[in-house]
């Protein structure tokens, strides 16, 4: 069986932030999983998700200063800033890190290693509500 909605996510600041619960928290049918598949796609090019740490936020502010410096705003050499300065890094952010993840299920529950969690990377500075949608295989 297939299941597909969409999850709205409150606007966050520039940098990286666990999802895992809010996202969790919008997925009550997952309870209901013996075995399946869950994809989860960004509709955005300015943002992206990735599984990575839960425990210790240092690693979060890590990714975003490791990000920041990779990809800045500030190098002169962007065409594309109809949107702002920040528009162009961020779309470049976002294909570095990716907009999707397929995770499996089992028994009710994502099965994460004890240590992951999703990551919304937010890599633009005034950013509004994202959406992901959500494909659920059982």
């Amino acid at each position: 069986m297939w299941q597909q909605k969409e999850i709205i996510l409150s606007p966050k600041p520039y940098g990286f932030h666990l999802i895992t619960k809010e996202v969790i928290a919008e997925l009550p049918e997952i309870k209901n999983i013996e075995a399946g598949l869950l994809h989860i796609l960004i509709q955005h090019t300015s943002a992206g998700l990735t599984l990575n740490e839960n425990a210790d936020s240092t690693v979060r502010s890590d990714f975003k200063r490791f990000i920041y410096d990779l990809v800045f705003k500030e190098n002169g050499y962007f065409e594309h800033i109809d949107e702002g300065d920040d528009d162009m890094p961020a779309h470049i952010k976002s294909s570095l890190i990716g907009a999707q993840l397929s995770l499996p299920i089992s028994n009710g529950r994502l099965q994460l290693g004890v240590w992951q969690g999703i990551y919304l990377g937010e890599f633009r500075k005034r950013a509004g509500n994202r959406r992901l949608f959500i494909t659920i295989q059982s």
